[in-house]
């Protein structure tokens, strides 16, 4: 595999194609990550500079170098491991600075988080000149609402929670001139429970599923959660999600405190007010659901070629040796490159069994 070097100004100043070890890791709604294991030289450290940036033809993702490391071994030889996150990681700079209420429109909402922390805030040391917002025209975007506020949050953790809640994804794609180019989006459904699009399947019975890992948990259920708003003691303001009973009722306490009633746009009414702790307490229960998690090495040149027949987001049918069925999401792929050659391994989230 060959990778591209950028410099902090996004110009291109080399060719790596020179390693021991590789792994490019992609996701759906969270940054993505890497990591370079290089025999070290003078060359090598001067081209892999912090704040420098790779990229790879196969991903959409640029990644950005944050962290070397140094061994020296007389016997073994002297390397550095090169680690960083992708152009997602960026949002993980900037706090939500100011009291921020989100009504409507969860893409509108998104964008304003952006433009007031990023794109065009009131402080210009906070601006990120190249960054800009590509808006989506999915239906499965655009249809999307949200009601809660932010203070103070950190920019990055906002979105992933509003997107994990919303079950869609983010990028941040370097443009052809160099712009970081901010989209939401969501993937498309490729299962049997649909006719538009054709199915993508894998399944040992098609020998493009070489093997599988399958994990299931239901430790971190919750089914009700007692959200706490503003007010002190007995007196602080609450509201309850979800629901339960006996021993399949877990109960989880969400503290909502920095949730206001008083806001600068105006007082919210008492509605309004429980609307945003309802959302939030739907947002935390979302983090608390049963975990069924598959991952495996696929087969990418029999029947189903990433990139070409799926992508990331995307909805398929999974079927392991045991005849466990389900539609599983493509949350992650990481791609590897060893002594022992390339590998591609994606991970499925399950939507639902069947």
């Amino acid at each position: 595999m060959e990778f591209r070097i950028l410099n902090k100004d996004l110009l291109d100043v080399d060719i790596l194609d020179t390693y021991e070890s590789m792994i490019w890791t992609d996701r759906y709604s969270r940054f993505g990550d890497f990591e370079f294991y290089i025999p070290a030289n003078r060359q090598t450290l001067e081209l892999l500079k912090e704040d420098y940036y790779i990229w790879h033809r196969d991903s959409e993702h640029v990644m950005i170098i944050e962290d070397r490391m140094i061994n020296t071994d007389v016997e073994e030889g002297n390397f550095i491991t090169v680690t960083g996150r992708s152009l997602e990681s960026i949002l993980d700079r900037r706090i939500i600075w100011q009291q921020t209420i989100l009504t409507g429109n969860l893409q509108n909402g998104i964008q304003k988080l952006l433009n007031e922390n990023i794109i065009s805030p009131t402080d210009p040391d906070r601006k990120i000149d190249n960054f800009i917002f590509e808006a989506s025209t999915d239906p499965k975007v655009t249809s999307l609402t949200v009601n809660t506020q932010f203070t103070g949050d950190n920019l990055y953790d906002a979105i992933v929670s509003l997107c994990e809640t919303n079950e869609i994804g983010f990028k941040v794609i370097l443009s052809d001139d160099n712009k970081f180019v901010f989209k939401l989006y969501a993937g498309q459904d490729r299962s049997y429970d649909q006719i538009q699009n054709p199915y993508v399947v894998f399944s040992p019975g098609f020998d493009n599923l070489l093997n599988t890992n399958y994990v299931e948990s239901k430790k971190n259920l919750k089914t009700v959660t007692l959200v706490a708003g503003e007010g002190e003691g007995l007196e602080r303001r609450t509201t309850t999600v979800g629901g339960g009973t006996g021993l399949d009722r877990r109960e989880l306490f969400t503290d909502a405190r920095d949730i206001r009633s008083e806001t600068s746009e105006g007082d919210l009414t008492e509605a309004e007010y429980l609307a945003q702790l309802e959302e939030r307490g739907n947002e935390k229960l979302s983090e608390h659901q049963i975990s069924q998690v598959f991952d495996g090495q696929t087969e990418n040149l029999i029947m189903f070629k990433y990139g070409v027949d799926y992508f990331m987001g995307d909805i398929i049918q999974l079927e392991n040796e045991y005849g466990l069925m389900s539609k599983s999401r493509v949350t992650e792929l990481i791609r590897s490159h060893n002594s022992e050659g390339v590998n591609i391994y994606p991970t499925f989230v399950n939507m639902e069994t069947v």
